[in-house]
């Protein structure tokens, strides 16, 4: 398949696609690594022939561009040749998440319009109208069949889908984010400014269903790099093994699982020396945390801000700028982010209002749902479209954003408004305290009233000399009004606390 170069955002190179950098690839160095998941490896040469094969066998069940194919299972190496295969066939991609209950997972299939289903053994048998393979067992050897040869070749355009990403964040309903080829091709441009070439090898500990790992996983594709899949879950010790054993350069990691691997007793032991750049995004990342990465952990470390949707993105150099680590950064070049109040008026820099971005990688729109689209786009008096990010912040005076909490997790008591992050930082402060969460519960005095939800450590007080210590470094209107420990906070598959969840679940008394 080739592609003539077509107009890409500007700032950026002339549109390629992946598909296309694999083919090179794998003519280029036929025999290096192109995935490797613990003993089992594709080259670059048994890749490129697999996505060949599974985008015959598309083709020739009537798959047509712009369509769509879902995957939904753990990390693999078919879940990948899968992945590139459907690029290939000009389709578009739905890497559904497994963390999902099963009316939900065949809710997102049936939203797809996938016209076929993989998933693997963990996947729950679901009721949807299309064929289901197993990618996992030699079925899916038995589904490819006699498929061989090269495919028709499709002339992707930069505006086609590329991947449908579903995210319900910490609400409810999943919602189909529609990403296209040239939002894909940003990301992968960007990547060469963090060292991503031929000799990286990115280490991936995130499911492939999340735009986390993609943004990691496609950059060290598309540069001819090598990406190490880590097995079951997350265990920091198995993952500090396997990034020395393999001399990772790259990771993507979202907050939490920094916490738990710069927890690890023994973490110094480990010869970290090969990485060049590491990443994280998707949920709030402590400046106490930041600092201790940098402090013990080598090569760089990167943190972006932004949506799934797209729009704005926000890039925080650590190691350059070590005395910023409270902010999300500066918007990339670019990007274009700014902050609007309630009634979606512009504010002024100082001002605190919601976050809205404009880019040149900005989802198409949510799948089949229009009203929620125009929910999530701003406009500026000249026209132009933004996403609205749901976010609470403000600019510094060097042009860091600084974040206070999601629009819908902010806590209107008596009239004033309280930032669950706030109060978050200062029970964090606790040496008792591992992780907290607030979030606001009906108050027939006050509306709402903030409640904290505690992971201890060694050494926690009692609930409520944990509260009343709390309370006496907060303000008047901050205070809590009552603290629960609790074994673990509800997180989604990338780390996002479900406060919905803590919410729901809480009952006075």
């Amino acid at each position: 398949m080739s592609t003539a170069a077509s107009p890409a955002p500007a700032g950026l190179p002339p549109f390629r696609t992946i598909p296309d950098l694999v083919r090179e690839h794998a003519r280029a160095r036929p025999r290096h690594a192109a995935v490797r998941q613990g003993g089992a490896c594709l080259s670059w040469s048994e890749l490129d022939a697999l996505a060949d094969r599974i985008a015959v066998r598309l083709q020739g069940l009537g798959c047509q561009p712009r369509e769509s194919i879902a995957i939904c299972g753990a990390n693999s190496l078919p879940y990948v040749a899968l992945f590139l295969g459907g690029l290939r066939a000009g389709l578009a991609v739905a890497p559904l998440p497994t963390g999902t209950t099963v009316e939900q997972l065949a809710g997102m299939v049936r939203d797809s319009g996938a016209r076929l289903f993989f998933a693997d053994g963990s996947v729950p048998a679901v009721d949807v109208p299309v064929p289901r393979i197993r990618m996992d067992t030699a079925e899916f050897e038995t589904w490819l069949g006699d498929a061989a040869g090269a495919p028709q070749p499709v002339a992707i355009r930069p505006e086609w889908p590329f991947n449908i990403i579903y995210s319900s964040g910490t609400t409810g309903t999943p919602k189909g984010i529609v990403q296209p080829h040239g939002m894909r091709w940003a990301h992968v441009a960007r990547g060469e400014n963090y060292g991503y070439g031929p000799d990286t090898v990115a280490l991936v500990a995130t499911s492939l269903c999340s735009n986390t790992t993609l943004v990691s996983v496609f950059p060290a594709l598309a540069k001819g790099g090598t990406v190490v899949l880590t097995e079951g879950r997350f265990d920091p010790q198995r993952y500090l093994a396997l990034a020395q054993e393999v001399r990772a350069t790259h990771a993507m990691l979202v907050p939490v699982q920094y916490q738990r691997l710069m927890a690890v007793p023994d973490f110094a032991r480990h010869d970290l020396s090969s990485f060049r750049m590491k990443f994280c995004t998707s949920a709030p990342f402590g400046a106490k945390l930041k600092a201790d990465v940098l402090a013990r952990w080598p090569g760089g470390l990167v943190e972006y801000y932004g949506m799934t949707e797209g729009g704005g993105t926000c890039i925080l150099e650590a190691h350059k700028f070590p005395e910023k680590l409270h902010t999300v950064g500066r918007p990339a070049e670019g990007h274009d982010i700014r902050l609007i109040d309630e009634d979606g008026r512009e504010l002024p820099r100082g001002e605190i209002g919601e976050v809205v971005g404009r880019s040149g990688a900005m989802m198409t729109g949510y799948h089949h749902q229009p009203g929620k689209t125009r929910e999530a786009e701003w406009y500026d008096l000249q026209g132009n479209r933004f996403i609205r990010t749901g976010d609470v912040g403000r600019f510094d005076g060097d042009g860091f954003l600084m974040l206070m909490d999601r629009r819908k997790d902010m806590v209107i008591s008596g009239g004033f408004n309280i930032y669950p992050s706030d109060l978050e930082a200062v029970l964090r402060g606790h040496p008792g305290v591992q992780d907290a969460a607030v979030v606001g519960v009906p108050s027939e005095e006050w509306g709402e009233s903030p409640v904290a939800f505690v992971v201890a450590s060694a050494g926690a007080p009692a609930a409520e000399a944990l509260r009343t210590w709390a309370n006496e470094r907060l303000g008047k209107t901050q205070r809590l009004v009552d603290l629960r420990y609790v074994d673990e906070l509800p997180r989604s598959d990338i780390g996002k606390v479900l406060k919905r969840q803590l919410r729901e679940s809480y009952r006075p008394g």
